[in-house]
């Protein structure tokens, strides 16, 4: 899919916590129009919550049949009442909400060797087991390659180096990373520009 635009960025990041705020104010789901151009192509994505500079809950889907509106729509109920990491949010902490949006490619298997910090998300896997991290994780630990592949098979239930086992399937992806942070709420008379220009489910 291409790089979305700004205006196709704000409005998932609006879709995010209009789903979430219809669920935990009126315990209704958000219905939704039809999408149209990028938001109605079918894509993975994750959705990441924070509270005041603190990880609040993230899920997402690796990949998806539904138009991308709808599964950032689903993810971010989901992160929001349903990540078992967290208790459900609950609706005063909507004010301090901040939104994370990461829009996936799709996967490809590599070796260990060919992972990319900052540029590919990871997906290790081994019979039942299964574990997911976003690109951005291993930025914001300062972890290097080993220590990121460790800690996606410490997520997926496997020992930490099992990634070395030729057993193990690596995968990777690249996502498309946004927030409310890249576009400040403007005040009338602002004349500015933004800052800068669940199918299987799983919490980051």
């Amino acid at each position: 899919m291409s790089p979305l635009r700004n205006d196709e960025k704000r409005s998932l990041l609006q879709i995010a916590r209009s789903a979430i705020e219809s669920v935990l104010t009126h315990g209704i789901s958000l219905q939704l129009p039809s999408p149209s151009g990028s938001l109605a192509i079918p894509s993975g994505a994750f959705v990441t919550l924070h509270r005041n500079g603190r990880l609040r809950g993230c899920i997402g889907r690796v990949t998806a049949v539904e138009p991308l509106a709808y599964v950032v729509a689903d993810c971010a109920v989901a992160a929001a009442t349903s990540d078992p990491r967290f208790s459900r949010l609950h609706p005063p902490e909507l004010r301090e909400l901040q939104l994370e949006i990461s829009i996936l490619s799709h996967p490809q298997e590599v070796s260990a060797e060919e992972v990319q910090l900052g540029i590919h998300g990871v997906i290790i896997s081994r019979g039942e087991n299964r574990g997911i991290l976003l690109p951005q994780v291993a930025v914001d630990h300062g972890w290097a390659r080993e220590r990121f592949l460790d800690e996606t098979c410490e997520k997926a239930g496997l020992p930490p180096d099992a990634w070395r086992d030729p057993a193990t399937r690596i995968e990777v992806f690249t996502a498309e990373v946004f927030s409310d942070s890249d576009f400040p709420r403007q005040t009338p008379g602002d004349d500015c520009s933004p800052a800068k220009s669940a199918s299987h489910s799983s919490s980051q």
